[in-house]
């Protein structure tokens, strides 16, 4: 298990400077695109910020999952077909795990954090 785990460490932090670096950089930036056009439109639609309404209005939850996957779907399997491009071209070998755990991370971790945020701020503003 340790191994393993040192492995994914390594593997992870060669992604930095191995072929395709261009995308940590272009994947976030896609996400965060895509998840200030959402941000206004719930805005506009006088709906509260996306990731605490997740947890804090579960009635409405599948539907806000599914706008979110609409938004961001695109962006998460191009990060995974991109990561799965890199493995195979670095390692020679695709390791499933690192390309869920890589496309998360530049794909839906910004988008979830940039979302809420600019709600709030559109929502501010109109007041």
């Amino acid at each position: 298990m340790e191994d393993m785990l040192i492995r994914v460490v390594e593997n992870m932090t060669d992604r930095v400077s191995g072929p395709l670096h261009f995308r940590l950089v272009l994947q976030p930036v896609m996400a965060i695109i895509f998840a200030v056009l959402s941000g206004i439109n719930d805005a506009k639609n006088g709906k509260s910020p996306y990731f605490w309404s997740l947890f804090t209005r579960p009635e409405h939850r599948r539907e806000m999952l599914k706008d979110g996957w609409k938004s961001i779907g695109k962006v998460f399997v191009l990060a995974m077909i991109l990561d799965v491009a890199y493995q195979f071209i670095e390692l020679g070998f695709v390791y499933p795990g690192e390309v869920a755990i890589v496309a998360f991370v530049l794909a839906i971790v910004p988008y979830l954090i940039v979302r809420g945020i600019v709600t709030r701020i559109i929502q501010a503003v109109q007041k």
